[in-house]
């Protein structure tokens, strides 16, 4: 059995590489050009991030200063990084807490699911984006870390506005 080729003949003006390369290069200068620029100047501005930005995590706190959490343990059940180390615990009156409650930052995917799955609103993702360390140890946050951050928390997706606008 023989192969044939067929052999399809193209109009020009599919196949002119010139005409390609000056409507590429004049769209790169009318964005050159375009005075709505989207550079952050970083050090100086820093609000041009979204609302709903996923960064380090923080714990909620109540009136006299212990964290929210009564250790259920669902937030390291759900996350899928499995970077969440829950251990409970119980006082005298039968009040659950968490005895250790780690969360290892460079292991999660800042996913959120942890703060959507909190039925005490315990957990959040913030806002803060610088973190650095010189260590991989500074990465871990325990219970005390979580509830001295102070930055401003993630607003997840409300269902009422879907488009997210």
């Amino acid at each position: 059995m023989a192969i044939g080729v067929k052999v399809m003949e193209r109009p020009i003006e599919q196949t002119s590489y010139v005409r390609a390369t000056l409507q590429g290069m004049a769209l790169t200068l009318k964005h050159l050009l375009d005075p709505h620029k989207v550079t952050v100047q970083y050090p100086e501005q820093k609000d041009a991030m979204s609302p709903r930005w996923r960064g380090t995590h923080r714990m909620l706190t109540t009136e006299d200063g212990k964290a929210k959490c009564v250790a259920c343990g669902l937030c390291p059940t759900v996350c899928p990084a499995n970077c969440i180390k829950l251990v409970p615990g119980e006082d005298e009156s039968g009040n659950r807490y968490p005895l250790v409650f780690e969360i290892d930052e460079y292991r999660c995917i800042f996913c959120g699911y942890c703060q959507e799955v909190c039925p005490e609103e315990a957990i959040h993702v913030g806002r803060h984006f610088e973190n650095s360390e010189y260590s991989r140890e500074g990465f871990v946050y325990d219970l005390e870390r979580l509830m001295a951050q102070t930055h401003p928390v993630c607003e997840m997706w409300d269902p009422a506005d879907p488009k997210g606008e």
